[in-house]
């Protein structure tokens, strides 16, 4: 009797899973890309006359997932302790009588799941490199909407100086025009097929080892090194990377629009709707659900951090271990991912921004956002460390005794520098936010224009 694997019910993935990347990783999918693998090899090796035409067809016919028992092979698999084996056993199997013995010629296990595996992780890259696109594409329009919009500017979580909303998101894309070119060049990196025998020597694959591995890889839409990578898991540490950095992007977002949908601070909110964000108990409740479930998918990421440094320690010509973390690790990372990514394009998309309660925000504390403008004001008078002095010990007066920093300043400047106090608007003191904005916005059009 078979035992089929029932996986274990996971609420996360329940809540925020992707459909996409779920079907790039299902069962049925990983199964194909190693069928398809080894019938690359066998078209190869027909080709070059090692095995017959016939055979090949015949590999061909029979390497379907709907021919595949599927619990039968996860019953081996469990004895055997890699799949390969019982796959290839059940398409021989499926042979004529004349074609059996002609699959995976050659070949080891790693070779045939590497490369499935890389077939599944090209697939993944072309999924969240549109995904990212798309947050770019947001974030630059939102940029721009708000290239204007003054706001508080918070550093060590405290008033700093004024900003605007635009070029907060500015930041944001230009870490996603980073994150896309991270991306394909991960992508690139990890688009190698592995067909390189037991030891990595090609010994079984014979004396036309290279132009096997390189037809094979012609026919699956890879590239071919002569180099084994059975050991060097480097170019799959630097996916892995490349999209846990992704991921922490869309965390910071996050958790900034936490912070700043509080109720005290007020000035933004994720999409509204019926029951949206709501409490079993506190109907008042309009959590910020999206931004939650995004630091929830960072949190796991980054502790998954750590078993991508270990998937590169392998020693000799064969993983005693460190090989089963990837099966976990790669597949997770790229559905968190894709839901990360997914939960980003929706959040910045839909965020109501509260203009009026940001400009309101910037009069709090007694109009202190604006000492640095009154220091480097003064400054020409009486240098700039006296300048900062005189402004500290006015922002003490000016919360001791209830009234404007303006006011604690004129109490204390006398009338021939008055000039230098004049009544400054937060919008009048927010720098290069115009051109961070414009910057970001035409950086993120460049790139977007390279096609991956």
């Amino acid at each position: 009797m078979t035992n089929t694997p029932t996986p274990t019910f996971d609420l996360l993935s329940q809540v925020a899973g992707d459909p996409g990347m779920r079907l790039i990783f299902s069962e049925r999918a990983t199964v194909e890309a190693w069928l398809r693998t080894e019938v690359a090899l066998a078209t190869a090796q027909a080709e070059l006359g090692i095995i017959s035409r016939h055979a090949r067809d015949a590999i061909a016919s029979a390497a379907d997932p709907d021919r595949i028992d599927l619990p039968r092979l996860w019953d081996e698999t469990r004895v055997v302790g890699y799949p390969i084996l019982p796959l290839i056993r059940q398409v021989d199997e499926l042979l004529p009588p004349e074609d059996r013995g002609t699959t995976h010629m050659g070949a080891t296990t790693q070779d045939i799941m590497d490369t499935g595996l890389v077939l599944q992780l090209v697939a993944a890259s072309d999924y969240l490199i549109g995904l990212l696109e798309r947050v770019g594409d947001e974030l630059a329009r939102r940029a721009a909407e708000h290239a204007a919009t003054v706001m508080p500017g918070r550093t060590h979580a405290m008033h700093a100086v004024p900003t605007t909303f635009g070029a907060k998101l500015a930041g944001y894309l230009a870490d996603v025009t980073r994150h896309r070119e991270r991306a394909i060049e991960a992508r690139r990196a990890v688009a190698t097929i592995s067909l390189h025998g037991a030891g990595g020597t090609s010994a079984a694959y014979g004396p036309r080892a290279r132009e096997v591995r390189a037809l094979a890889a012609a026919e699956l839409g890879l590239v071919a090194v002569d180099v084994p990578w059975h050991v060097s898991r480097v170019r799959l540490a630097e996916w892995a990377q490349a999209w846990t950095l992704a991921i922490g992007t869309a965390a910071r977002l996050a958790r900034e629009v936490i912070d700043l949908s509080r109720n005290e601070i007020a000035e933004v909110s994720e999409p509204d709707g019926h029951h949206r964000g709501a409490s079993s108990t506190m109907p008042q409740k309009r959590n910020p659900i999206t931004s939650e479930t995004i630091v929830g998918c960072s949190i796991i990421a980054g502790s998954l951090g750590a078993a991508v440094a270990r998937i590169v320690e392998p020693g000799h010509e064969r993983a005693a271990g460190e090989w089963h973390a990837e099966w976990y690790v790669l597949p997770t990372l790229a559905s968190l991912a894709a839901s990360s990514l997914d939960a980003m394009v929706g959040l910045v998309a839909g965020l109501q921004v509260h203009t009026e309660q940001m400009r309101a925000n910037l009069e709090l504390d007694h109009g202190l956002i604006m000492a640095e403008a009154y220091m480097i004001g003064l400054a020409p008078s009486f240098g700039r460390e006296r300048a900062h002095d005189i402004v500290y010990e006015a922002a003490g007066a000016s919360r001791a005794r209830d009234v404007t920093l303006q006011d604690a300043l004129l109490s204390v400047i006398p009338a021939d520098r008055l000039d230098a106090l004049r009544s400054i608007d937060p919008a009048e003191y927010v720098g290069e936010c115009a051109h961070i904005v414009e910057s970001a916005v035409a950086g993120w059009a460049e790139a977007r224009a390279v096609s991956p």
